[in-house]
């Protein structure tokens, strides 16, 4: 189904549904707010060079990323020297610092030359009374002057409400009203210990949309794997910004996958955001690299094996036609087809393998190597490679004097 006809599908659905009119239109725009630089590296253990923190930026830049939160300056040092110099490098996306309410921490932002600051405090009364250790009124305050501070110095303000997802909806709405008053031009509501389902998504941000007015961004994690379900939920109920970070690095569980709310927000809500999808699997090879995490031959998206068939019907399926068991093509993320061979091939999966061998097999000839497959496939649990082929007709063609 073509992204323009899913999107209105979508638009039907939803108002069907909701009883309204989903709030996104043909040409409406989500922008992608990349913290890979910021809530990915706290990944436990994991720490970019400055050099990689650079490569990473210039990345994001090139795949289409709207905002980068490019670290947290007050950190000093190699952090603050390296945020300055993707600043320098003349990006065409704005590059946003992760603050605290806390005016130092924004002087030190505006030290390194960002358009953008993120403001964070926590609005739960758990973060509240044990974290902070002080009063609502306390926290309404302290981010208020943060606020006017850095929007009296020209800044693009977004308010981060930590652990949002578990706050009284009636203070959420009261913090955020405060910060729009001061000049805010967002609200990231965080998911902080992922603890969202969609349909409680759906609700809270529907809630904020209509008694704030505010622009949301979406900044879940990955907890109970519901990270990029919430965050497409968001969109759903209006949120027009939505925190990433590649491969869904991040804290415990991660965050929302960028490929994964990209991909999710073209195929499945309709809605392009002309990103260049086809450098995702090199992007997600170099983050994984450079964090020390291996990537999962069965992630989403970018994984090896989203395109790799082995079942007898799925090869013969794909083969017929690629969409039978794709939802879309290996080329768009910069991956390829594999037909693999093994233990669940069928005879129409063997007899195309060895066409790229340039070797056409007779039916005969299929079924019997089948079973030879089977067999060798269970001796070494796994598919065969290709010198193990080889090896086998070569043997299989002997055994019958040829």
């Amino acid at each position: 189904m073509p992204n323009s006809v899913r999107g209105k599908e979508c638009n039907r659905l939803l108002t069907s549904f909701l009883g309204k009119e989903w709030f996104l239109e043909e040409g409406a725009k989500v922008n992608i707010v990349d913290t890979t630089l910021r809530d990915g590296e706290q990944t436990a253990g994991v720490v970019f060079s400055n050099e990689e923190k650079i490569r990473i930026a210039r990345y994001l830049d090139e795949l289409g990323v709207d905002q980068i939160e490019a670290g947290i300056p007050v950190m000093g040092g190699d952090e603050k020297k390296c945020i300055h110099e993707i600043v320098e490098m003349g990006l065409n996306s704005s590059i946003m610092a992760w603050n605290r309410a806390v005016i130092n921490d924004i002087k030190q932002s505006i030290e390194c030359g960002v358009d953008a600051v993120a403001i964070s405090i926590s609005t739960s009364d758990i973060h509240i009374e044990y974290k902070l250790q002080t009063t609502r009124e306390d926290v309404l305050e302290r981010m208020a002057d943060a606020v006017k501070f850095a929007k009296d110095q020209g800044l693009y303000v977004s308010v981060n409400g930590e652990d949002a997802s578990r706050s009284d909806m009636d203070f959420l709405v009261e913090f955020a009203l405060t910060a729009k008053h001061c000049g805010a031009d967002r609200l990231r509501f965080c998911d902080t210990v992922g603890i969202l389902d969609p349909l409680t998504t759906y609700s809270k941000i529907s809630t904020l949309v209509n008694a704030v007015g505010l622009d949301i961004e979406m900044h879940t994690h990955n907890d109970f794997g519901l990270a990029t379900a919430n965050s497409l939920a968001g969109v759903y109920a209006g949120a027009k910004y939505v925190g990433v970070t590649v491969n869904g690095l991040g804290e415990r569980a991660g965050n929302a996958s960028l490929q994964e709310v990209v991909m999710g927000l073209k195929h499945l809500m309709g809605l392009d955001l002309k990103f260049k999808t086809e450098m995702f699997r090199e992007v997600a090879e170099y983050v994984a690299r450079a964090s020390g995490r291996t990537l999962s031959p069965a992630h989403p998206i970018v994984g090896t094996n989203i395109f790799a068939h082995e079942s007898g019907i799925h090869g013969d399926g794909v083969l017929k036609n690629p969409l039978n068991y794709e939802a879309f093509s290996p080329q768009e993320v910069g991956l390829e087809r594999q037909i693999v061979i093994g233990k669940h091939s069928g005879t129409n999966a063997l007899k195309a393998k060895f066409m790229e061998y340039e070797t056409a097999l007779t039916d005969e000839q299929a079924k019997d190597l089948l079973a030879l497959v089977r067999a060798a496939a269970i001796d070494v649990k796994r598919p065969l490679f290709d010198k193990e082929l080889a090896a086998l007709y070569e043997n299989y063609m002997k055994g019958r004097g040829k």
